[in-house]
């Protein structure tokens, strides 16, 4: 994965496309050092760790979402 400001980006993006193109690499753009974009090849078949391994650390589970959670509400 590549990872580039978008001020580098903006001097050298012709450069950038044609190695996203000719390696599948992907492209990460950052403004003020925080992810923004991400370049990818059209037609690129992704893993599931590639579609998903952002959330990964950040999605939390919090019980069943089937269960009724009632306790909180009290009697209605």
């Amino acid at each position: 994965m590549i990872t580039i400001s978008k001020a580098r980006l903006k001097a050298k993006m012709l450069e950038y496309f044609r190695r996203v193109e000719e390696t599948g690499e992907e492209l990460v753009v950052t403004n003020h050092g925080k992810p923004t974009l991400r370049v990818v090849p059209y037609g690129r078949k992704r893993s599931v760790e590639d579609a998903f391994g952002i959330i990964r650390e950040k999605a939390a589970e919090h019980g069943s979402v089937v269960e009724p959670e009632t306790d909180e509400w009290g009697e209605v």
